[in-house]
């Protein structure tokens, strides 16, 4: 199958380490980087994003991102085709679930109703019908994260980024939006990178799992063949 989305010679030198990193995936694909605190994971998706800069590399090789045969290496965040998923959920705190999740439509210039409607039939498809009027502070962590990835969704991104989106779940809630995540894939066909520090859930998730140590790529393979000694 040909290669739908690839990052190659992405360089950040950070906290003394110097994250040297490439990657290539299939459309609709799950990507999942596995590696532990401080190993440069959170990064290279903040790099893909354009969230983070490129230092110069030594070798004087260019970074570059190609997505959908589109070089999006120096297009502004925004116009990317991009969405990402953080740990945190970043929802807006004074808007209610609906207008959180038709956030995005509606400065793509998407008129009210049709965005609210849009964003109701999401909802409904994360298990969310009925929360369309509260508020993120009266959400559980788990009915956040979902909110937080049927905003991301919403605006149809080719490519989603997972920044640690489960971590401060619990190990059955985990299990359970990560194959949430998998049928939203299957439903929205988008391609994935997801990042995790969780043997498990990289192993649920994964249709190819990238180890990293210390800013570079240690191993990459199957979920079958990934164990635990790998991260070391």
């Amino acid at each position: 199958m040909e290669t739908y989305f690839y990052a190659e010679n992405l360089y950040r030198v950070f906290d003394s380490i110097a994250i040297d990193f490439s990657c290539a995936a299939q459309k609709n694909s799950m990507t999942v980087i596995v590696g532990k605190s401080g190993s440069g994971k959170s990064t290279v998706l903040r790099l893909i994003a354009g969230l983070e800069q490129f230092s110069a590399r030594p070798d004087g090789k260019i970074p570059r991102i190609m997505l959908d045969r589109n070089d999006i290496t120096n297009t502004p965040p925004g116009k990317r085709n991009v969405g990402m998923v953080f740990q945190s959920h970043a929802l807006f705190s004074h808007m209610n679930v609906l207008e959180n999740v038709a956030y995005g439509l509606r400065t793509r210039g998407v008129n009210k109703k049709d965005a609210h409607e849009k964003a109701a039939l999401m909802l409904e498809q994360l298990g969310l019908a009925g929360f369309e009027k509260r508020f993120p502070a009266t959400l559980s962590g788990g009915e956040a994260q979902r909110v937080s990835l049927a905003r991301t969704l919403i605006v149809q991104p080719h490519l989603v980024l997972f920044d640690e989106p489960l971590s401060s779940l619990d190990a059955p809630l985990r299990k359970h939006l990560a194959d949430d995540i998998r049928k939203s894939q299957a439903r929205a066909q988008f391609t994935g990178v997801f990042v995790t520090h969780d043997i498990a859930e990289a192993k649920t998730i994964a249709d190819t799992i990238i180890v990293m140590e210390t800013g570079k790529k240690k191993w990459q393979g199957a979920p079958s063949d990934f164990c635990e000694e790998m991260i070391g």
